[in-house]
């Protein structure tokens, strides 16, 4: 690091850089490492104890400066929310550790009276994630609702099932789930006018493990470069409970649905592979030959591709000097 600003805060920084430096520090060393030099024993330790089983060079690599992060990201979302105009947030409580820390995130940043929690189960939904999601609700102390979508979803595939002339799949079913939460919450985003904040990590938003215009989308997404591993660990420094913290990832879109069953691996086998192609920029083939499955780390590199259009914005037909996303691109607090 060649010089250090104020977090998210204007300030003329003067620093001398070397040049032939530039480019290797760019791609290994992420924001949030800018102060750590070695990670100690202990610190790894700990991390091993919460369940993360990755390699240890990869495993430093992935581990945040956890005040820093949480600095950083407290102040994204003061900011973002603030410069268009709006001072609540509204947000899916779902009793996943996602959902959990991007609601610590917030009450942090805003304030609890800033924040709304919405809890949206669905008849086959595990009780436990409503025990988990009101045990935030309780410790954060946050206003919240509770909107049972049984009744739109289950009236939906009735008509959809008889047009059809068939049962719809789980897919269809899960992805239909995902979407009429996010259209309640955006519904409630309108009544109380408060931005939505998201709650996908990076390792899903890569994978395309989500649903557009469903859970994937947000007005605003504080963990979305976040690495599923990292997110545990930020977790637990915000104080996350400790039930949301050791239960198995899954989005309860039907009984004993978990991510890493639907997915067939593990999101510790996920981070350490994207880390080395995204963040490092390394071939399929350097990773393989550091000793990882070539198949899945083929699987993962094209998940990652085919995935691609949930990523990006709708794609405009160009016709005129000026398109939209194009031509005419202007900063996100244009106006205001």
């Amino acid at each position: 690091m060649a010089g250090r600003g104020r977090n998210r805060e204007s300030e003329l920084v003067v620093a001398e850089i070397d040049r032939r430096l530039t480019r290797r520090m760019r791609y290994t060393t992420p924001l949030v490492r800018d102060e750590r030099v070695h990670l100690v024993a202990s610190q790894l330790h700990a991390l091993l104890q919460r369940g993360i089983s990755v390699r240890p060079d990869i495993e430093q690599a992935l581990c945040l400066r956890e005040d820093l992060t949480a600095s950083v990201l407290e102040g994204f979302l003061r900011d973002e929310v603030r410069k268009v105009g709006f001072e609540r947030v509204v947000f899916g409580l779902s009793g996943g550790i996602d959902s959990a820390l991007s609601a610590y995130l917030a009450t942090r940043a805003l304030g609890r009276e800033q924040v709304h929690a919405v809890l949206m189960p669905y008849r086959s939904s595990s009780p436990s994630s409503l025990a988990d999601a009101m045990e935030v609700v309780r410790d954060l102390n946050i206003p919240h609702t509770v909107v049972e979508i049984t009744g739109p979803i289950d009236a939906y595939f009735e008509q959809m099932d008889k047009l059809l002339g068939k049962q719809a799949s789980p897919l269809r079913r899960g992805n239909r789930m995902a979407r009429e939460r996010m259209v309640t919450l955006y519904d409630l985003s309108a009544a109380m006018n408060a931005l939505v904040v998201g709650t996908s990590n990076k390792t899903e938003l890569l994978l395309g493990y989500g649903t557009q215009f469903g859970d994937m989308a947000s007005a605003i997404n504080p963990i979305g470069d976040l690495y599923k591993c990292q997110v545990r660990q930020l977790s637990a420094y915000v104080g996350v409970p400790q039930s949301i913290l050791n239960k198995a990832p899954s989005a309860d879109l039907w009984a004993d649905q978990t991510d890493e069953k639907e997915l067939g691996f593990t999101y510790d086998d996920a981070d350490e592979i994207l880390y080395q192609w995204v963040d490092l920029r390394l071939s399929p083939d350097e990773i393989v030959e550091r000793g990882y499955d070539e198949s899945l780390v083929r699987h993962i590199v094209q998940r990652v591709q085919r995935n691609q259009y949930k990523r990006k914005p709708p794609i405009i037909a160009k016709l005129s000097g000026r398109t939209i996303g194009i031509d005419f691109r202007y900063l996100r607090d244009w106006g205001h």
